[in-house]
Parts: C-alpha cells; sequence; structure tokens
C-alpha cells in the first residue's frame, strides 16, 4: 500500500489563533500543513506571507507545504525559504523561466513543485521531472477554499501517476480542492498519495476523528 499523507490547509482555520490550530491538527495526525499564498493577482483573493509562515514555524515539527498562487513566483521564494517552509510549489503560468523557478527553491534548501489547475494542460512537465519532488492537482479553480471538488481532475491524477511511475522518481501526487471523507479515496485510486484539506478538517469539531476517518478509506 503507497504512503499516504494527509495534509491541512490552514487557509480555513481560525486566524484568530493560528499556532493552537497547527498544534491541534498536527496532534491529530497531520502529516504536513499546508500553506495557501494568494496575491489578489494570480488569483482573486488576498491571504498570507512569510511572516505568518515564520510564527508558526515554531508551532509544529511536520513539514510546512507552501502553495504560492502568486505572480511572479521567483521574488518571493527565498522568503519563504527563510521563514521555515520545507516545500515550496507553484503554478506554471506564474513563471517566466519553470526550471530557473525549480531551481531557486532547490537551492534554498526546499523541496520543489509544480501545481495544475483544472485547465492546465500537462505539457509543462515534459522536461523538468528532475527537478520536481511534488506534483499538485488542483480539483477546483485556486482562490477561494470550500469548493466543491471537480470530478474531471480524476483523470488528471491517473495521467499524472502515469508520469510520475514513468520516470522511476520519489515524487509526490498531490491533490487539493474539495476533498473530504467521502471522495478521498477516489483520489486516491486515481493516483494520489498527498492529500489536501481545508475545510472538510477545520470546519469539524474533532480534527482527529475527521484524519482518521480519511484513514480509514485510504486504507479500504
Amino acid at each position: 500500500m503507497p504512503t499516504y499523507r494527509i495534509a491541512p490547509s490552514i487557509l480555513s482555520a481560525d486566524f484568530a489563533r493560528l499556532g493552537e490550530e497547527v498544534r491541534n491538527v498536527t496532534a491529530a495526525g497531520a502529516d504536513f500543513i499546508h500553506f495557501d499564498v494568494m496575491d489578489n493577482h494570480y488569483v482573486p483573493n488576498l491571504t498570507i506571507g512569510p511572516m505568518i509562515c515564520e510564527a508558526i514555524r515554531p508551532h509544529v515539527q511536520i513539514p510546512i507545504d507552501v502553495h504560492l498562487m502568486v505572480r511572479p513566483v521567483d521574488r518571493i521564494i527565498p522568503d519563504f525559504a527563510k521563514a521555515g517552509a520545507n516545500l515550496i510549489s507553484f503554478h506554471p503560468e506564474a513563471s517566466d523561466h519553470i526550471d530557473r523557478s525549480l531551481q531557486l527553491i532547490r537551492d534554498q534548501g526546499c523541496k520543489a513543485g509544480l501545481v495544475f489547475n483544472p485547465g492546465t494542460p500537462l505539457h509543462y512537465l515534459d522536461h523538468v521531472m528532475d527537478k520536481l519532488d511534488l506534483i499538485l492537482i488542483m480539483s477546483v479553480n485556486p482562490g477561494f477554499g470550500g469548493q466543491s471538488f471537480i470530478p474531471e481532475a480524476l483523470k488528471k491524477i491517473a495521467a499524472v501517476r502515469q508520469r510520475i511511475d514513468a520516470s522511476g522518481r520519489d515524487i509526490l501526487l498531490q491533490v487539493d480542492g474539495g476533498i473530504k471523507i467521502d471522495n478521498i479515496a477516489q483520489a486516491a485510486k486515481a493516483g494520489a498519495d498527498t492529500f489536501v484539506a481545508g475545510s472538510a478538517i477545520f470546519g469539524k469539531p474533532d480534527y482527529k476523528a475527521v484524519i482518521d476517518a480519511m484513514r480509514v478509506e485510504l486504507a479500504k
């Protein structure tokens, strides 16, 4: 059985008590903290920056997985690396030189990821698989939490799984958007191994119960 990872997105957390929220979700069994960065330019929303990443870093020992929904990306990458990010991913449309941006992330000592929106073609992967530690498939259009899962994303997950397996490389396949207890197994069957969930976890009173229920579904 693959190793599955649950990555709660703090986009849905209570920002008035963020340190407590990340400690609680870590204690509940989270594998990563997913950190959504939006710039009101690449996506129509404005969220959080490196200062917040730096603030929560002392509260968690698990990796912080930063998803940059910003354009351009290169300027902000070193700031997040310095703030304590372990993994930084970005959208190919947001970089003029994808290979250079991936190398910049790695040069900062972080793992590097590439993110694909529902309408973004996978050909961007053709010549950069050697620089990837993670590929993230968006199962919603980015910009807002709480959206419904787009079923077509399952085909894209399966296509990326084929590419990863053919490459022979150890690359995580993450899915983000509308992931819940009742559809996480579908995404896993398509080939995903890392699952971002926001409102499905932070919107519930018992984080551990949700994460445990997700793991039960993944084990079936």
